[in-house]
């Protein structure tokens, strides 16, 4: 069997093998002891899935997306208009000035840079258009943050936001694994073998995302039973969220008229956020351990599930634009000359 046909299988079959990574992944977390320490072993992991996605993406190409300014306006109203909206009106459910709404609003308010790509690459968004906007959304959020933190629980809480986790996480989960991906595609350019490394590696995005999951599932998972409490005041909203940000997404992508791949790249945005790089400055806060990292936590989980579903839901949304009336009048002379021609040969 080629590397095309076991890659075409594994793709086939990506929603089965990641549920089934995330169930061994969340047994083993309970019945071995020790799993947490794997937590050294999620950005490695992280790196490599996003390396062998970008592998896949023809970088030649990504200059050209820059200048979709519509994606980026839909991209930017989603992430930080309209999903912060939908996050000030849930966080009314949980205790004001409580860790749990503190955690939320430090998930919630930062949309993801890194795993998105991947998740949006596998659903039939486009992948470019993400990662060419990675820049902006990071500059974004962390200018934002404390912002939205300010507004929603005091000044206070604003203070506790450190750049550091954003800038470590751009640098060595996305710049790292971007220019090494360039350097390989320029090199398979000219060399044969460096072509047939290129597609075995192509072959590796699905392991390498399922490894993610299973790395991510099995070091989270124990440090959710010291804070069960808080986790099960926050799932009802992060579920609601999981729902409720990708139609947003979709329907901000709709109102810009965006092909159907860029409005499914606004709905994954919208819907993924940044908690693994937002957790270092859960540990950092003080007397933040247990609760607030375990409700960081807990998003992630719920996000890994729901972006299984996301791939395979969103990936069958239609095209988002509608017609303009200029195009549905062509439309309609068009085929009105297709009638006529129509009747002309029948009689």
């Amino acid at each position: 069997m080629d590397t095309r046909s076991i890659k075409v299988i594994l793709e086939n079959r990506q929603i089965g093998i990641y549920f089934g990574t995330v169930v061994v992944a969340g047994i083993s977390a309970l019945l071995l002891p020790g799993t947490t320490t794997l937590e050294a072993s999620v950005n490695p992991a992280l790196a490599l899935m996003l390396f062998v996605t970008f592998l896949q993406v023809p970088l030649a190409d990504l200059r050209q997306h820059f200048a979709r300014l519509d994606f980026l306006a839909a991209l930017l109203i989603a992430n930080f208009i309209a999903v912060p909206l939908l996050v000030a009106a849930l966080v009314q459910l949980l205790p004001a000035g409580s860790m749990e709404r503190l955690g939320v609003l430090l998930v919630l308010l930062t949309p993801c840079i890194d795993y998105v790509v991947t998740f949006s690459h596998l659903g039939r968004a486009d992948a470019h258009l993400l990662l060419a906007t990675t820049p902006a959304l990071l500059i974004l959020q962390m200018l934002l943050l404390p912002i939205y933190l300010g507004l929603l629980l005091g000044e206070d809480a604003a203070g506790l936001v450190q750049f550091g986790p954003f800038v470590h996480a751009f640098v060595w989960l996305i710049a790292v694994p971007l220019v090494l991906a360039a350097v390989v595609q320029l090199w398979a350019a000219s060399s044969n073998a460096i072509t047939r490394v290129s597609t075995v590696l192509g072959m590796l995005a699905v392991p390498a995302t399922a490894l993610v999951l299973f790395v991510v599932t099995a070091a989270v998972v124990p440090r959710l039973g010291s804070a069960m409490n808080a986790v099960l005041h926050v799932l009802p909203i992060y579920v609601a969220f999981a729902i409720s940000a990708p139609l947003i997404g979709w329907s901000i992508g709709r109102l810009f008229r965006l092909d159907a791949p860029a409005g499914r790249s606004v709905a994954f945005s919208a819907a993924t956020r940044n908690s693994l790089v937002v957790l270092p400055i859960a540990f950092a806060i003080p007397g933040a351990v247990p609760v607030l990292p375990a409700v960081i936590v807990a998003q992630t989980l719920v996000e890994l599930v729901s972006e299984l579903l996301y791939v395979r839901f969103i990936g069958k949304l239609g095209p988002a634009q509608s017609l303009s009336v200029a195009a549905k009048l062509e439309q309609m002379r068009t085929d009105s000359g297709k009638h006529r021609q129509s009747r002309t040969r029948s009689h």
